[in-house]
C-alpha cells in the first residue's frame, strides 16, 4: 500500500483562507508543493484543480514530466467546492467534462469528481441523485475513452447507500468512489462499514481524521475538525485493511480541511505526523 497527500492539505498556503485563519506567511506553488511531497517521502499526490495556475497544454505536459521525474502516482482532483451543485449546474457539468482532458494530459489514471456538497445536503436527495447519475454516465463514457476512471467523492453530501446507488446506476468499471474516511461520519454514517460496502469500488482516497471541537455547534460542518491521522475518531488502520483485502491499488492520500484548534496554523506538523502514521499502517497490513 502506497502513501501520499492531497494538495488541499495546504489550502491556506494556496490562498484559500477560511474565516478565522491567517494567510500563510510563505505561499505554495505547484512546484513547491510537489517538492514538499517528495521531501516527505510520499509515493503519490492528489492534485486539486482549483489550485492549478493554468490549464494550457504546455503547462500540463510539463507538470506531467515533473510528476514522472519525481516518481509520483497521481490523481487529478476536480470539483472543489460544490462540484455539480447536486445536479443544479450545467456550467459545472461542462467544466467537469473539459477537465477529463486535463487529467489525461498530466497522466492521471483517476480523476476525482464531486456531485454535491454540504450546501445542498438538506434538499431532497432523490432528484439530485437521478440527475447526477445521468451526468456521471455521460462523463464516464468520455473518460473511459481515455482510460481514465472517475471517482466520486463522498463530500459531506450523501451516505454510503446513496453513493453505492450512484455507482450501480452508472454500472461501469470506469466509475467508482474517492473514499473520504471522515466525511461519512459527518453525515452520521459509520466509516468502516461504509468502506466495507464500497471497498471494491474505491479508486482513490482522502484519508482524513477528525475530532469534535468544544464550543462549536454540532450543526456546524467543522464541529468535526481535522487532526493528524491516527489521533482522531476514524479507525484508519481498519479502513486500510479493508481496502487492502479488497485489492485496492491506489495510494492512501492524507487530506485535511478545517484544522482542529490543536493544529491551528500547524498544517505542516499535521501532514508530517500523518504521512509517518500512514506509512506505519501500510507496513503492518496483513
Amino acid at each position: 500500500m502506497k502513501v501520499g497527500i492531497d494538495s488541499y492539505c495546504y489550502h491556506r498556503f494556496f490562498g484559500e483562507v477560511y474565516p478565522g485563519q491567517k494567510p500563510a506567511a510563505q505561499p505554495y506553488t505547484m512546484d513547491s508543493f510537489l517538492d514538499r511531497a517528495k521531501a516527505l517521502g510520499c509515493d503519490g499526490v492528489s492534485l486539486e484543480s482549483c489550485f492549478f495556475p493554468e490549464f494550457g497544454e504546455s503547462y500540463l505536459t510539463g507538470l506531467r514530466r515533473k510528476l514522472d521525474d519525481l516518481g509520483f502516482d497521481r490523481v487529478y482532483a476536480w470539483g472543489h467546492p460544490d462540484g455539480l451543485e447536486a445536479g443544479g449546474s450545467t456550467k459545472a457539468k461542462s467544466e467537469m467534462l473539459t477537465h477529463i482532458e486535463y487529467a489525461k494530459l498530466i497522466g492521471a489514471p483517476v480523476m476525482r469528481v464531486v456531485g454535491s456538497s454540504l450546501m445542498f445536503r438538506f434538499a431532497p436527495h432523490e432528484p439530485q441523485l437521478a440527475t447526477l447519475a445521468e451526468w456521471f454516465r455521460e462523463a464516464t463514457e468520455i473518460a473511459s475513452q481515455h482510460g481514465i476512471r472517475l471517482a466520486v467523492e463522498n463530500h459531506i453530501d450523501y451516505n454510503s447507500d446513496e453513493i453505492l446507488w450512484l455507482i450501480e446506476q452508472i454500472g461501469s468499471e470506469y466509475f467508482g468512489i474517492n473514499l473520504d474516511t471522515a466525511n461519512f461520519l459527518r453525515v452520521l454514517d459509520d466509516p468502516v462499514e461504509a468502506t466495507r460496502k464500497l471497498a471494491k469500488h474505491v479508486y482513490a482516497t482522502h484519508v482524513k481524521d477528525i475530532r469534535p471541537v468544544k464550543g462549536v455547534s454540532a450543526r456546524e460542518w467543522y464541529y468535526f475538525s481535522c487532526v493528524a491521522a491516527g489521533e482522531g475518531l476514524i479507525e484508519v488502520d481498519k479502513i486500510a485493511q479493508v481496502l487492502k483485502d479488497a485489492g485496492y491499488r491506489g495510494f492512501l492520500a492524507f487530506e485535511t480541511d478545517m484544522p482542529h484548534p490543536d493544529y491551528a496554523e500547524r498544517e505542516e506538523e499535521m501532514v508530517e505526523k500523518s504521512v509517518r502514521y500512514l506509512k506505519s499502517v501500510a507496513a503492518h497490513l496483513n
